[in-house]
């Protein structure tokens, strides 16, 4: 007797543009999975800052870790991350830093945070509409000090949907890390406060696979410019 399967293989995850039966857009929700299996970042907001805390994760032990570009700089007062794809990712850090520079010519100011996440996050959901591209496979991490002086942070996945944190995890381990943050996170939690705790959830996730190289952390204080603390710099936070 022939068994009937519903919905036999009719390629609903080989085109961005059909949805399955069940309402979903399967080629997002891969490339969602592309960016829980990169390298983790962790974002938090501290009372005097934000801080952004990840792993260089290392394909190969002869690549040297300095070129690898973890944590980016997107204007002098905002700083970024990601987890998936780092072609991806470098690509829309270019475009959020054209973004950003393209605000200052046209309006002689520093761009806010949410009208830079809306322009990267309309990007990211623009590339999920249309046949012939694919969804870019990546996270973002974007924190800065808003024009109103008040540390802000935002996350967004694959899909364009963004939201605003106190903290967040995103990459590999990251539904562990989030448990942590959600149990231990205190609001009133200082910059450095934030940089020993990331690190020690990253320790955590990473086991026996963490070393100090494998570690960047980038902070801005309020009212101070963005910094980049990585190497032998670290060790101070262990």
């Amino acid at each position: 007797m022939d068994i009937e399967v519903p919905y036999p293989s009719m390629g609903y995850d080989r085109a961005i543009t059909i949805f399955s039966p069940e309402g979903r857009i399967l080629q997002v929700e891969y490339a969602k999975r592309a960016a829980k299996s990169g390298s983790t970042a962790i974002g938090l907001k501290a009372k005097d800052g934000v801080v952004i805390i990840a792993d260089k994760r290392l394909p190969n032990k002869l690549i040297v870790g300095d070129s690898i570009e973890k944590i980016m700089l997107i204007d002098d007062h905002i700083i970024s991350t990601f987890a998936g794809y780092m072609a991806d990712g470098r690509v829309l850090m270019d475009v959020a830093r054209e973004i950003a520079q393209q605000h200052r010519i046209d309006y002689g100011n520093k761009i806010d945070l949410l009208s830079l996440i809306r322009e990267v996050s309309n990007i990211m959901q623009y590339y999920t509409r249309y046949s012939g591209v694919r969804p870019f496979g990546i996270s973002l991490i974007i924190a800065g000090i808003d024009n109103d002086n008040v540390p802000k942070l935002y996350s967004m996945d694959p899909s364009g949907i963004y939201y605003q944190y106190y903290a967040i995890a995103i990459g590999e381990g990251e539904d562990n890390i989030m448990k942590r943050l959600e149990e231990e996170y205190k609001p009133n939690i200082s910059i450095e406060e934030a940089i020993k705790f990331g690190i020690k959830l990253l320790k955590e996730a990473l086991q026996d696979k963490f070393t100090i190289d494998r570690v960047i952390v980038g902070y801005i204080r309020v009212g101070e410019k963005p910094v980049i603390v990585e190497g032998k710099e670290i060790e101070k936070y262990l």
